[in-house]
């Protein structure tokens, strides 16, 4: 009897892991998949390519080449969330910098942890370095225009239904003088009903 008794349990607790046991399939990352209507991969690589096209369509290039016979250089400053959940910027905006640099007519500087991370080691260079190998002091290349901008959200909700709207805003601005030469935006606008 306490034999079948606790093979009764452990085949219940059995079919009780299986029920509950987690299915993962590996898919596409061009696959448009939105679980919960909140920011995702999709909504981040749609922002990316509307503003990748803003930023290189736009003649701020060619005036600048214009006016000073060699390629801007640019730095990507903050990109300050304001949207009420967490979205990390990193991932739209390391896509506008890898279309920036295939483009070729833009040249691209680190900022923030990544520079002084460099700055660091040419510092240990001059410690620890052979004479030859060196990195010298006062060679940075100085950007001329710094990329900057924001991501905004609004939630409209009633019962079971919800808006999610999200804007981002991204700025160009001339170092030197502070004139804004380019100004781009996306905006992402999601209905969830539940």
């Amino acid at each position: 009897m306490k034999y079948s008794f606790r093979l009764i349990i452990f085949s219940l607790a059995l079919l009780s892991f299986a029920s509950c046991s987690r299915q993962i399939t590996r898919v596409s990352p061009d696959q448009q998949i939105d679980l919960s209507g909140r920011w995702n991969d999709t909504d981040s690589k749609l922002a990316s390519e509307a503003l990748i096209h803003q930023v290189l369509s736009q003649n701020w290039i060619e005036n600048f080449n214009q006016k000073f016979n060699h390629k801007p250089v640019v730095i990507v400053g903050l990109i300050t969330n304001k949207s009420s959940e967490h979205i990390d910027a990193d991932t739209y905006i390391k896509d506008i910098e890898k279309a920036i640099l295939n483009d070729g007519r833009v040249r691209l500087v680190q900022a923030g942890a990544k520079r002084e991370a460099l700055r660091q080691e040419r510092a240990d260079q001059q410690d620890f370095a052979s004479k030859e190998t060196i990195k010298k002091w006062g060679r940075e290349l100085g950007a001329d225009f710094m990329l900057q901008g924001d991501i905004s959200s609004i939630i409209d909700s009633y019962k079971k239904e919800k808006v999610r709207y999200y804007q981002l805003n991204l700025s160009l601005t001339n170092l030197e003088n502070n004139e804004l030469v380019w100004l781009g935006d996306k905006k992402i606008k999601k209905y969830v009903n539940r």
